[in-house]
């Protein structure tokens, strides 16, 4: 992998209720905890929890507006954690075709 896993970072997208705020904002371009609310079966209080983890990873970052404050997600952190996907998903698939091969070599030679 190119650069090492942020924990936190898979941590905040681990959980279903973020992934689908994640959603929620990139579609709507922007969102408030008391919209995204209204959207989720959560409380506006579970809903601003939530924000407040993705906002500490720097997945969304707020500013205000009126007496809330508007979330937008932050793509570059975003694409950050895109890759790590992809490069987690690149190492696993390696791993797997190795013990593939081990177990293909495993069964010839019982076989033979």
């Amino acid at each position: 992998m190119s650069e090492p896993v942020d924990d936190d970072l898979w941590s905040a997208v681990g959980d279903p209720t973020r992934r689908r705020m994640l959603d929620l904002l990139l579609a709507q371009g922007g969102g408030t905890a008391t919209g995204l609310s209204q959207q989720l079966p959560v409380t506006r209080q579970a809903v601003a929890k939530h924000l407040g983890v993705l906002e500490r990873v720097g997945l969304v970052r707020a500013t205000p507006s009126g007496r809330e404050r508007r979330y937008q997600v932050d793509q570059t952190q975003l694409a950050r954690a895109v890759a790590q996907l992809s490069s987690v998903g690149a190492s696993w698939d390696a791993r797997l075709q190795r013990i593939k091969q081990i177990a293909e070599a495993i069964q010839r030679s019982q076989n033979g």
